[in-house]
């Protein structure tokens, strides 16, 4: 991927993301879904939690009027860097400690709340992030518009939409490769 792609292809990357989340989701033993491997671990439910908080976050960069994202993220002093930079920057980031903090947290989730109404949170929300992106702007828009991030600090909106494609990967990968 890089700082060329346009919107179709950042949406069509990122539905292909969503898509492999759900599906791995749906397939995950129930009995399982919500278990945590250990204190320090997060259970596959809450895996899904944190990402629609992360997603939800995320979609009001891009719903919000470009007026109000210029006001409180600026303007960027710098081309927009390529989705492998950007994974290795947050990459490294993470090796050096960074984690979800404060609202990101999902919290303890019981098997009784269900993992299809988590799922079907999950849906909403990756379906408002991409139509956000779709209806509000342009490929050309993506590079002049900067957002803080918790880890990363002040990203375009390019590298935003580059983070949630990974964001949503790191997780799956995560579940993917827990023991539970």
């Amino acid at each position: 991927m890089s700082s060329e792609l346009g919107i179709d292809e950042i949406v069509k990357r990122s539905q292909q993301e969503f898509n492999r989340f759900t599906e791995f989701c749906i397939q995950f033993p129930d009995d399982r879904f919500f278990l945590q491997p250990s204190d320090a671990k997060w259970s596959a439910a809450q895996h899904l939690k944190h990402l629609i908080i992360s997603t939800r976050t995320t979609t009001a960069a891009y719903a919000l009027p470009k007026f109000l994202v210029r006001m409180v993220g600026g303007r960027p002093n710098r081309a927009s860097c390529s989705y492998e930079a950007l994974v290795e920057k947050y990459q490294a980031k993470l090796q050096q400690g960074a984690k979800a903090r404060g609202r990101y947290i999902p919290g303890t989730i019981k098997a009784s709340t269900g993992k299809n109404p988590l799922l079907t949170q999950w849906n909403k929300a990756t379906r408002l992030y991409l139509d956000a992106i779709k209806k509000n702007w342009t490929t050309d828009q993506l590079d002049k518009y900067m957002v803080s991030h918790p880890a990363l600090g002040k990203i375009t909106l390019r590298e935003l939409s580059y983070f949630t494609i990974y964001h949503t990967y790191h997780h799956y990968n995560n579940i993917k490769n827990s023991k539970f």
